[in-house]
């Protein structure tokens, strides 16, 4: 099996060579976002990015490009919405001013629908190069609940018949809360070890040190400076080994997942078997 799995990496033959094998199109959907001072500004996407090629390479698929823009820019967003986002603005350099209304074409309500859109609009493409099955792969958490709506909606159509592909949604952290009480946070000890575990390049750690104890815009109960790239590999690949999991279900029993708010179920694998194509 080729290494590569993305999909705007391979030529024609080498991707339906591998949609033959296991014809699932994994999508990362992220923003750009402050992540703190010692992590990139795309932090959420690389997440996403990374989780959907361990998944794709562990379990068969391919990775479509990650989506890094087009996401609400008013709401569930640091430089908007955060309790310390003046001072983040003021790293950043810029205005507060910039985050709010006022500077958008669109209202906050218009911005949601407009990425509903989008995101039924990439499901349609995947559906059209082959896809039975696509999974919206969210790394910044807020895009999760854009994501699963888009899932209910883009299940329900009836034009294409039973051959329609099936759509599904997670973030990693809600995945494996059974195991880890304390999964999910925002630039703390939990993506601070994913980053560090996916692209160490990019972190700066000794950057926590010289700018004290109160760090702006970060939020977790462990704090970052506790991440390590281990950490960040044992907590992906857990993610990872349930992603492929629910995912083996879905193209194994896809009419489980086709009724009425049946497209979120998770862990059905545990009940009904977890058949493998």
């Amino acid at each position: 099996m080729m290494d590569e799995v993305r999909y705007h990496m391979l030529r024609p033959n080498q991707v339906v060579e591998r949609r033959h094998q296991c014809p699932v199109a994994y999508i990362p959907i992220g923003t750009l976002e402050w992540h703190g001072v010692h992590l990139p500004l795309g932090a959420d996407t690389l997440q996403a990015e990374g989780i959907a090629v361990q998944c794709a390479k562990q379990g068969g698929g391919l990775v479509f490009p990650p989506l890094y823009y087009g996401e609400n820019r008013l709401e569930g967003l640091m430089e908007s919405n955060a309790s310390d986002r003046e001072q983040i603005a003021q790293h950043m350099e810029v205005s507060p001013e910039n985050f709010t209304a006022q500077r958008h074409p669109y209202s906050a309500a218009e911005q949601a629908l407009n990425y509903h859109k989008l995101l039924l609009h990439i499901l349609a493409e995947a559906e059209s190069l082959g896809f039975e099955l696509g999974v919206l792969v969210a790394g910044h958490y807020p895009l999760i609940d854009h994501a699963r709506a888009a899932v209910l909606q883009f299940n329900q159509r009836d034009a294409a018949g039973r051959s329609a592909m099936l759509a599904w949604a997670f973030v990693d952290y809600l995945l494996v809360q059974d195991r880890y009480p304390l999964a999910g946070d925002h630039a703390a000890c939990w993506e601070t070890s994913h980053v560090l575990a996916l692209h160490p390049e990019t972190v700066a750690m000794d950057a926590l040190a010289a700018e004290g104890a109160d760090h702006v815009g970060v939020g977790g109960r462990v704090p970052p400076e506790e991440a390590t790239a281990s950490y960040g590999e044992e907590i992906l690949a857990a993610a990872v080994d349930v992603a492929v999991q629910e995912v083996r279900h879905r193209l194994a029993h896809p009419s489980l997942y086709r009724q009425h708010g049946q497209s979120l179920l998770e862990r059905q694998y545990k009940e009904v078997g977890g058949d493998e194509r």
